[in-house]
């Protein structure tokens, strides 16, 4: 038998204020888009901002369904958006904030499974890592280099 050790590393940042400015700002663009969040159902709210390589911002927010499995994430949402729309470009940021509508999220929130492994076709597809930035309604933001810290046993095309 042997044993495997998985190190992640992730940056703390205490608040918003606290990151660089280009960041700030594209965290200010997921905290107003989570506003526009269809979330009848969780009452909680997720708001992504992306910034592209050719210079683009592009953002999400979750939309929920009465049939559930229908609703899509916000990460999705910006991701799947970006795909369509600027086919060539390279997702290099992306800023996650998450709320809720019954009580304050002050832990970072990190994408969910799903929107892990939809990060991870892209990041594989590029060929160079996404900064991951998240965190919840307030409170600190956590940094990830690449979606390698949150899915380091990725799915990917060279298993099929």
């Amino acid at each position: 038998m042997k044993e495997i050790t998985i190190t992640t590393q992730f940056k703390v940042f205490d608040s918003i204020q606290d990151l660089p400015n280009d960041i700030q700002e594209l965290m200010t663009q997921a905290v107003e888009v989570r506003k526009n969040a269809y979330a009848p159902y969780s009452k909680f709210r997720v708001g992504v901002a992306i910034f592209l390589d050719n210079g683009k911002i592009v953002l999400g927010s979750n939309q929920e369904n009465a049939a559930y499995p229908s609703g899509l994430c916000a990460e999705r949402v910006a991701i799947f958006y970006a795909g369509a729309v600027y086919p060539e470009a390279k997702i290099l940021k992306m800023a996650i904030t998450a709320a809720s509508d019954s009580n304050q999220t002050t832990a970072p929130i990190p994408p969910c499974g799903s929107c892990r492994q939809s990060i991870a076709e892209y990041e594989i597809k590029q060929e160079t890592p996404i900064e991951i930035y998240f965190m919840g309604e307030i409170g600190a933001i956590y940094k990830s280099e690449s979606l390698k810290n949150l899915l380091p046993f990725m799915f990917d095309k060279k298993f099929l």
